[in-house]
């Protein structure tokens, strides 16, 4: 089994890179299948490093894909909670 189908086993990132001209949003969504795919306990971020080292030397710098991986790796802001009046709207 290759690292390939180890870590993208439906090969939805593959072809994500493969789609000349995909889109930023259309490379969200082709993400948020992969990870929906995950085995439960799997945790995305250790997931998506390794994409990232596999694809990223045969993929142009700016690849929507990329930065959707890249992305991933991103901590989740800080919910903010607003209080008061702006709270309730």
């Amino acid at each position: 089994m290759t690292d390939e189908q180890i870590f993208d086993p439906k090969g939805l990132i593959r072809e994500a890179f493969a789609i000349e001209g995909i889109s930023a949003p259309e490379c969200r969504s082709i993400f948020l299948d992969w990870a929906l795919g995950l085995p439960p306990g799997r945790e995305v971020r250790a997931e998506v490093r390794p994409l990232i080292v596999h694809y990223a030397p045969r993929a142009p710098a700016d690849h929507p894909m990329l930065d959707t991986l890249r992305a991933a790796l991103e901590e989740p802001a800080t919910p903010k909670r607003r209080g008061g009046r702006a709270g309730r709207f």
